[in-house]
């Protein structure tokens, strides 16, 4: 890739402080930065941003700016910095309301099961912000209903792969035929068919619950990023944008 690209650097740096923060700080860092369900006493407005510099791991953080670099770098230097960051957050964005907008979905399928049942709302409402549940909520309603209902309200989202994602299909769509090659699969694979196929194993895991990768891991956000980033890759190719710098 050569010498690495302004926007890429600055962007790794920002990462890695915040996990060297985490890694200090703990509990506080997610509390404050990581995306909570709207309801949670812990959200706030920032974590649509923050939450994309925050990872739960060496191998999620190792994983997402090595594909941040692989296939930014290209980009950037296409696009100019100002275009990359502008795509790049507005990727990660997206990916934040997708995955909120599916939470909402789950929140609200358990709590009307719930309250379908005859429990009051604001008591359902007061064991949830505790933390806590009900035992006799899973007798109600089915265990997805309930599992989906109370990681909707409880698990924050980290990560930010939901941005990335986003460019990984800008990179697909820019660099159809470029060949890559995965660690479990040492043959070339162009973009063009990997890149979907990816996201498209992502959507199964987040339609069907059984993740491929393994548990803990927000689907609907990177298939949220991959569909903000066709958006606007569709639509600066149809108004010959995409070739246009932003320096």
């Amino acid at each position: 890739m050569g010498r690495i690209t302004d926007a890429i650097k600055h962007l790794l740096i920002v990462n890695v402080l915040f996990f060297v923060a985490t890694s200090l700080y703990g509990d506080q860092m997610y509390e404050w930065f990581s995306l909570w369900f709207p309801k949670n006493e812990n959200f706030e407005l920032w974590q649509i941003v923050t939450h994309m510099f925050m990872h739960g791991g060496f191998a999620h953080i190792g994983f997402n700016m090595y594909a941040l670099w692989a296939f930014g770098t290209p980009l950037e230097r296409m696009w100019g910095r100002n275009k990359f960051l502008f795509f790049y957050f507005s990727a990660g964005i997206g990916a934040a309301l997708i995955h909120t907008g599916v939470n909402y979905y789950y929140f609200n399928e358990g709590i009307q099961a719930l309250v379908d049942s005859g429990i009051d709302k604001s008591q359902i409402m007061e064991i949830i912000s505790g933390g806590q549940y009900s035992p006799a909520w899973y007798d109600i309603a089915s265990k997805s209903t309930i599992d989906n209902f109370l990681s909707a309200y409880n698990t924050p989202a980290v990560g930010a792969s939901g941005a990335i994602y986003g460019v990984l299909v800008a990179f697909g769509m820019s660099y159809p035929n470029s060949e890559l090659f995965l660690i479990f699969l040492p043959i070339p694979i162009k973009a063009k068919y990997f890149i979907p196929v990816l996201i498209g194993l992502d959507l199964f895991s987040g339609v069907t619950g059984y993740s491929l990768f393994g548990g803990g891991i927000a689907h609907f956000a990177h298939v949220g990023g991959a569909i903000a980033g066709f958006i606007m890759m569709w639509y600066w190719k149809k108004n010959q944008f995409n070739n246009k710098r932003w320096n």
